[in-house]
This record gives C-alpha cells, structure tokens and sequence, in this order.
C-alpha cells in the first residue's frame, strides 16, 4: 500500500450509509410518478449510476414527462421528506485523518450530483480531507472510467499509484477499466460474491478494517 499516493472514494454505500434512504425515496417517486414501484434489491444495484443512467434502467418505458416528475419527486424524497436516517459509516472521518497523516491524497469518485455532495460536505465538514471530486455531472456515469481518469490527469498521476475503494459492481468495473487497483466493502450494497468478480486487491467488511490495511504490510492484504 506504501506505492498509493492517491485513495478514490466512492461515497453511497462506502464512506455514507445512505442505501436505505436512497431505496426508499426512489420507490416513494415511483408512485407518485405513478410508475410500477421497484424492488429493494432493484433499486439497490442502480446505486452509483447518474440518475438519467438509473432512471432508464428502472424505467425503460417513462415517458420524458415521466422522466422530470421523478427527478423532481425523488429530489424532494431524499433530501427533504423522507426520514430515513444517512449517517457515515463507523471508522470514516479516522480513516481519512490517517490517510492524511501518511501523506496520502483523497479524492471522491461519486454518483450524486454536484449540488448533492456540496450539501453534504457542509453538513458533515469532511470536504477539507480531499484534493479533488467527480459527481455525476461532471463526467460520464459509473462504470465508464471518465471520472478516474479526469482525477488521474488532474493529479499528475499513474493509474498504479491511485486506489479505488468502493461498494458496488459499478465502482469496481469503473476502476478496472481505468486500470486502478481498487478494494471492496461489503457493508454497502454488493458482497464477496460479486466484488471479488473485478479482481479487487482486498474486500473488507467496514472502513476500520480498510484502515488496518494501511498499517499492515502488503503480503498482508486479503486477497
């Protein structure tokens, strides 16, 4: 890990335990849209995709007014009506001070908006850990690799000396094709059974258990 001058996270379902607000204000769009309501496990692997790009996938049918009705209900859903609670995940902020302190650069690789993780950077006073972000209107949806590699060019550096950590197929994939290494966390939306398909350096099962990897040798990551 000592080669790793940049960590790239992803935020839903990685560094934020947002899924269960996510799936439920996508579901309270659907109906008052008036559209078949998705199931849990539907809406759960859409979690990193641009809205457009999770919309059409849920939707393939919606009309264009459909379209901006549930832009507007799943909005209103997630940030204002629905009380589904979205705290970081245990170990989060102590994992980002330890990065820094061993002088490793932070990023964010994200599917919100740019308007959502700005809201969220005020709410928890965390944006001050990262160089650099990419949000779902900055670059090409998740898993297309533009994002990393908009923050590779932006940082002056090589795909081998970035590390992706994310949740989801999405986040890995992404990292593979851009040639990133990259580790899984289980406590998000996707488990070892799918992680482990895109030839992660290690899957773990919470942020404290990835900030132990920062402290161990390299023949001792889990692979």
């Amino acid at each position: 890990m000592e080669r790793i001058e940049l960590v790239i996270f992803d935020w839903d379902g990685t560094v934020m335990d947002s899924v269960g607000r996510i799936v439920s204000a996508m579901q309270s769009a659907a109906q008052l849209t008036e559209l078949p309501v998705p199931s849990d496990h539907s809406v759960k692997q859409i979690i990193g995709l641009s809205l457009d790009l999770a919309f059409s996938t849920l939707f393939p049918a919606m009309t264009a007014a459909q379209h901006q009705r549930l832009f507007e209900h799943y909005r209103e859903q997630y940030v204002e009506r629905d009380p589904t609670p979205t705290p970081m995940f245990t170990g989060a902020e102590a994992l980002f001070l330890q990065l820094r302190q061993q002088q490793k650069r932070l990023a964010v690789a994200t599917g919100k908006a740019r308007k959502g993780l700005d809201r969220i950077f005020a709410e928890t006073g965390l944006a001050h850990y990262f160089d650099t972000t990419r949000c779902a209107d900055d670059a090409k949806s998740k898993p297309d690799p533009d994002m990393l590699l908009q923050i590779l060019a932006e940082t002056r550096l090589q795909p081998e000396q970035a590390l992706m950590v994310g949740d989801t197929s999405h986040d890995m994939l992404m990292a593979q094709q851009a040639g990133i290494p990259r580790i899984g966390v289980t406590h998000g939306v996707h488990g070892v059974d799918v992680l482990s398909q895109f030839q992660p350096l290690a899957i773990v099962d919470d942020l404290p258990q990835l900030q132990r990897l920062f402290t161990q040798p390299a023949e001792a990551l889990p692979v």
